[in-house]
């Protein structure tokens, strides 16, 4: 079965780091790639940028480009925007059957045993789990070590074979873009542009974003 792949995350703002994973998941899973923007994230600090702007901009990111979706089901939901709320809406949408995959950075990933109702999302989706510079699987606590044991695929085909329940690592080469040193190179009158596509840099600049805090 086809898979119905999804990129969460913040995306304060979207940068070529996030394209990269982007890029690397559609050529290796062979599928669109939908970024879904939070619009409340639960488990990290407030947003700097509101999730009207965040979406935007990765609409912009992503203009013209067949392989890239923007879902923006997260905006329209009120309340904290839990994954698993999510995936509940996207596996009623999708059918039982259908395998759904989550995109997740390796550091976001680590932290998965913090997320609300976390233990659920292994019935909702596959993990596939891009590498990020200083965090591995080795700084996996043991909680989380637990309920991923003998759930690692070796290959896509063992995604499609089934809905849910499976991890897979994302094979591509580390990226240190970072939305957190984008922001606050902005804040500090440093535009960090060489890590943001054009048009998005070009959106902070005419809606003043990040020019206060990170």
């Amino acid at each position: 079965m086809p898979l119905n792949v999804f990129y969460g995350g913040t995306f304060d703002p979207i940068h070529l780091g996030h394209l990269a994973v982007a890029s690397a998941a559609h050529e290796v899973l062979q599928s669109t790639i939908h970024f879904l923007p939070s619009a409340d994230p639960p488990h990290r600090p407030a947003t700097s940028a509101c999730a009207v702007d965040r979406a935007n901009m990765v609409e912009l990111a992503i203009v013209g480009n067949p392989r890239f979706v923007c879902d923006r089901r997260e905006l329209f939901r009120h309340g904290k925007s839990y994954s698993v709320d999510t995936l509940r809406s996207l596996r009623k949408e999708l059918g039982e059957q259908a395998p759904i995959v989550w995109v997740i950075g390796m550091d976001s990933f680590l932290g998965l045993a913090s997320w609300h109702h976390w233990q659920q999302l292994f019935a909702l989706c596959h993990f596939v789990v891009a590498p990020r510079p200083e965090h591995n699987l080795q700084q996996v606590d043991a909680e989380l070590q637990v309920a991923i044991v003998g759930r690692w695929a070796e290959s896509v085909r063992e995604l499609k074979s089934q809905p849910a329940g499976s991890l897979f690592l994302l094979p591509m080469k580390q990226r240190d873009d970072s939305a957190t040193r984008i922001r606050l190179n902005f804040e500090q009158g440093r535009p960090d542009n060489i890590h943001l596509p054009a048009s998005v840099a070009e959106y902070i600049k005419i809606h003043q974003l990040y020019t206060s805090g990170v």
